[in-house]
């Protein structure tokens, strides 16, 4: 069987190897699905697109089309020499239980990453163009980063421990495709069984909620499974309420991909000690140094 597999994979043209490739023309009808069913709601309701905003998340996806192609291109030089030279030993591309430690490694590793994401501010400025739309639609879902350097970096162990590199992109491409349908109103809670092991729009509506109990929940790929065990599982108990704790305003996709890169430089600047720059780069998004208050103090003479 798997001999049939690699047969035919290999004979695909190389633009369709990719299964995000293979996904966009479903992802271009579920869109239209969507829109169709949300067309006769207000901006706002539950399940609502807005015309701008639902644009900004496309464009934003088509230049990570090709910003991504960039850095895959240059992480197969590394994670070949890495396989070739460095891997102890080499995994077998026809074997199942290869298949099985790629996608359980790669999405351990997408959740360790997100985690990181989001309470790392350098990082969080390539992730926080994702979580800057107020409406959760399939359209959020191509709101993504241009800079996927962090991903190239947390690949690493993949090809460390004998994965093939090409392997290694073909499990995070699924990873991603897997996600694309959590990006949605239009699907309430499924089956406990179901919600209890996978990522669901339930679980994904909380993680892109911007209220108190939601920040920082539900950083799963595929297995929500992740955040159980590492205490950063939240449940949806009413509807979120989208966007970043401090919008942004605007629907220009180089703002949106940029400011936080911007607001960090300022802030840099700004700083007084090498405590501070370092905590505005690597400290948590909304981090602020303890400074000690001026007290103004008064004389009397006799």
């Amino acid at each position: 069987m798997f001999d049939w597999v690699g047969s035919a994979w290999n004979s695909l043209p190389e633009p369709l190897r990719d299964p995000v490739a293979l996904a966009i023309p479903a992802f271009v009808a579920l869109l239209a699905i969507e829109w169709f069913a949300a067309a006769k709601l207000e901006e706002g309701e539950r399940g609502s697109y807005k015309g701008a905003d639902a644009r900004a998340s496309v464009g934003m996806g088509l230049v990570s089309i090709a910003t991504t192609t960039a850095w895959k291109t240059l992480a197969l030089v590394g994670y070949s020499a890495l396989y070739a030279y460095v891997a102890p030993w080499h995994l077998p591309a026809d074997a199942w239980y290869t298949w099985v430690i790629l996608i359980v490694g790669v999405d351990v590793l997408f959740y360790t990453y997100h985690r990181i994401a989001h309470r790392t501010r350098i990082i969080w400025a390539t992730h926080q163009a994702h979580h800057s739309s107020e409406y959760f639609n399939f359209s959020t879902a191509l709101r993504q980063k241009w800079n996927n350097s962090g991903e190239i970096v947390m690949w690493l162990p993949l090809p460390l421990i004998g994965i093939p590199p090409w392997m290694v992109f073909v499990g995070f491409s699924i990873n991603l495709v897997y996600q694309f349908w959590v990006h949605t109103e239009r699907i309430d809670k499924l089956p406990r069984a179901f919600e209890f092991v996978f990522n669901t729009p339930s679980h994904h509506r909380v993680h892109h909620g911007r209220d108190p109990q939601y920040l920082d929940k539900n950083y799963a790929g595929i297995f929500i499974v992740w955040d159980r065990m590492f205490g950063t599982y939240a449940d949806e108990i009413e509807r979120p309420h989208y966007g970043l704790t401090k919008p942004v305003d605007t629907y220009n996709i180089w703002t949106l991909q940029t400011h936080e890169y911007r607001s960090i430089a300022r802030d840099v600047a700004a700083s007084r000690s090498w405590r501070e720059r370092l905590g505005f780069v690597l400290g948590p998004p909304g981090w602020t140094p303890s400074r000690p208050r001026r007290t103004e103090t008064s004389s009397s003479s006799s």
